[in-house]
């Protein structure tokens, strides 16, 4: 039942995060606590995305924003891999506590949806913002969330947020993933759930954008706010 469970939840996750640009791993983590352990939070996760975003990428492809993608990656990277490699010694659910703060003030920061920004945005703050949020990420399973006021901020929004951020996810996952491995954190039976995650996931990918395209942008806005 488990792994029936999963691909449900991989699917109607990533239904939600394509609708919302992300979340998707936000509604994975008390599953997987419940479902498999506090231990696998985090590296299952991000197998489960893994797994479910080539077929976001595949789908959402003319959408990318590589300009975003190249200032991000760099410290993304590096970040993702000492998150990882941190998991296995280092416990800070305080950080839970912060994100979970920033992402409440959301709502008002936009007017709960009438406001198109609320603060200043540029393309180079992506290369810091991706070594904080991947180290962080690395660490308690999901903060993809946090990445959406800046993407707003700096005009990004519907398909074009939705493709570049599974872009960025998908090139650090694979450090991140690599990682766990390496360090005795993924063993054969996380890796099934994992693909039942990620199968889920692909079918969630597809309901989501044809959701996604019949929705406006102040629309769009208000849901991620939601999320």
């Amino acid at each position: 039942m488990e792994y029936v469970w999963l691909f449900i939840f991989g699917f109607g996750a990533f239904t939600v995060s394509t609708v919302a640009g992300g979340g998707g791993a936000l509604i994975l983590v008390p599953v997987v606590n419940f479902l498999v352990s506090k231990e696998s939070v985090a590296p299952l996760v991000h197998l489960g995305n893994f797994i479910g975003r080539p077929t976001r990428i595949i789908i959402f492809w003319k959408s990318i924003r590589w300009d975003i993608v190249k200032s991000y990656l760099p410290l993304a990277v590096i970040g993702g891999f000492l998150g990882a490699w941190a998991f296995s010694s280092i416990k800070m659910e305080w950080l839970q506590i912060i994100i979970g703060l920033f992402l409440l003030t959301t709502p008002w920061q936009y007017r709960f949806g009438k406001k198109r920004s609320s603060f200043p945005m540029k393309l180079r703050y992506f290369c810091p913002l991706g070594f904080f949020v991947c180290f962080t990420s690395s660490l308690i399973g999901a903060t993809g969330a946090i990445l959406n006021p800046f993407y707003l901020n700096y005009g990004v929004v519907k398909e074009e947020l939705v493709a570049t951020k599974a872009a960025n996810s998908f090139f650090v996952a694979i450090v991140q993933i690599g990682t766990y491995w390496k360090f005795g954190k993924l063993d054969g039976n996380l890796f099934l759930y994992g693909l039942c995650i990620g199968i889920g996931a692909a079918f969630g990918n597809f309901l989501g954008k044809a959701i996604l395209k019949r929705m406006s942008l102040k629309h769009f806005r208000q849901v991620i706010i939601a999320m």
